[in-house]
């Protein structure tokens, strides 16, 4: 299933550095905004529920 209602962070660079996510009945959809014709790659929920809480939670901060 394609995933449907790409959207960008609110906290998306100005510059256009930055993905979009879209959902799907499998989980979630990354793909790169500046080139979407590029494809996508995709995560199951659990996949995709994990890495989320890994951000909010700091693994990937600086």
């Amino acid at each position: 299933m394609k995933p449907e209602n790409w959207r960008k962070s609110s906290r998306s660079q100005p510059n256009g550095n930055c993905v979009e996510v879209g959902g799907s009945a499998a989980g979630a959809a990354v793909r790169d905004s500046k080139d979407r014709d590029a494809g996508y790659f995709t995560a199951s929920r659990a996949q995709w529920s994990a890495f989320v809480g890994a951000v909010k939670a700091g693994r990937f901060d600086r």
